[in-house]
């Protein structure tokens, strides 16, 4: 029963992923159980009143997967497939993505099934309020902690601010993260998933004894991940010869301007016809030699039948669940492919988001160079506990990583024990 309540193949992966590290663990069984299904699963009507006079119903959910070791904190999206199972993997992803890092928060994510593209700034305001109100009883400081996530941005956020915040009669800014930072958003907030992602790309690139100044990188995905994951490792001296988005993709293998190509994204609404770059099949963009490869876009765009012609060194995972089991299968039997997986490469957003939430309940603000700092020793940190977990136990890096997280908030578990 519980198996066909969140029927979806992303959720599929996710309990598998989580069966398997189980596995490696010894868990018992009432741990298992206590660890893999979500606390609340929380399904809503959103009627709003589009711009021409209609009433149109919409259905969003949140998932809360644990409040264990803290309040539940995840992202919130907006896009034509969300479902109810897409979101309880992804929040179940990011209860070992906390617990991996340190952070003191569970796992929660959120969503509506929309097509924001083809949505007025009035409708999309009026259907965040509405989602906002009817999730009320159910989210706050200490309970959930939403952020912007696909389709969603710091406006939303401010918006979701203004109705808790009305609500409670006073303002109420650690409610959400990722707002505008004149609504006591942090500085560094933006950048911070798409930095993390390029920080450990580079950090991936030294174990394999490669100069940033000498490697190249794909990018799949140029939304606010992809654009700034490109843009810091071309800080760093990585070149980017290649970039996709849900218009197409370009090549060029002398190298890419990532800000020209976004002004050029700005004025046409996707990368494609860049004069500056030859136009490419977006399947084939990912099977391109490069040194590093960062999917940054959907769920299971690395799968059996491209995972053997992948001609990359490091792996970056941006995304939530990008390689499907069968293509992780294949990747393991590769010892030329160095993965970073996604709950460890794509965990600056959350972490900064805590830095956020703290300075919140703070009443205090830091620097960017100050969050900035923070972020890198987090990851910096939490990257050599999973190689070195990985290589003590010869483990494949995801199952390093998930055994961290998972581990982490199981032993809290057992701890607290069962109520009543």
């Amino acid at each position: 029963m519980k198996e066909q309540l969140l029927e979806n193949p992303v959720f599929n992966m996710a309990a598998e992923q989580f069966d398997r590290t189980a596995d490696f663990l010894n868990l018992s069984n009432d741990v298992r159980e206590r660890c893999k299904w979500p606390k609340r699963l929380l399904t809503v009507s959103i009627p709003i009143k589009r711009d021409t006079g209609e009433t149109e119903v919409f259905f969003g959910y949140r998932v809360q997967h644990h409040l264990t070791r803290g309040p539940v904190k995840g992202g919130l999206r907006f896009h034509p497939n969300v479902e109810l199972g897409e979101v309880a993997a992804l929040a179940m992803w990011m209860n070992w993505k906390c617990a991996l890092m340190g952070l003191p928060f569970g796992g929660g994510k959120g969503g509506v099934t929309c097509d924001p593209r083809n949505m007025s700034e009035s409708e999309l305001e009026n259907m965040t309020r509405r989602y906002t109100a009817e999730m009320l009883p159910f989210i706050g400081p200490e309970t959930d902690v939403m952020a912007p996530d696909m389709g969603t941005n710091e406006q939303v956020m401010a918006w979701m601010l203004d109705v808790y915040s009305s609500h409670a009669g006073h303002l109420v800014p650690s409610v959400v993260t990722g707002k505008p930072v004149n609504l006591q958003g942090s500085e560094g907030r933006t950048a911070a998933t798409g930095h993390g992602v390029a920080f450990l790309a580079t950090r991936a690139l030294t174990k394999c004894k490669i100069l940033h100044e000498k490697a190249t990188a794909i990018i799949q995905g140029f939304g606010n991940v992809g654009y700034h994951a490109a843009l810091t490792m071309e800080r760093f001296g990585v070149t980017i010869i290649g970039i996709s988005d849900v218009t197409g993709a370009v090549y060029n293998s002398e190298g890419i301007n990532v800000r020209a190509l976004s002004d050029h994204v700005a004025e046409s609404g996707g990368v494609k016809g860049f004069l500056a770059s030859d136009a490419i099949d977006p399947n084939d963009l990912l099977v391109q030699e490069c040194d590093v490869l960062v999917p940054a876009a959907l769920e299971r765009v690395i799968t059996v039948e491209n995972a053997r012609d992948l001609k990359c060194k490091v792996l970056a995972e941006a995304a939530n669940g990008p390689t499907t089991i069968g293509a992780d299968a294949i990747l393991e039997k590769r010892d030329d492919i160095f993965l970073v997986p996604d709950i460890l490469c794509n965990a600056g957003g959350v972490t900064v988001s805590y830095f956020e939430w703290v300075q919140n309940l703070q009443r205090f603000q830091w620097s960017e160079q100050e969050v900035l700092t923070k972020l890198d020793t987090m990851m910096a940190k939490a990257f050599d506990r999973v190689i070195a977990f990985a290589q003590r136990n010869e483990l494949p890096h995801r199952v390093a990583a998930l055994a961290l997280g998972i581990k982490e908030v199981a032993d809290v578990k057992k701890q607290r024990g069962l109520f009543p």
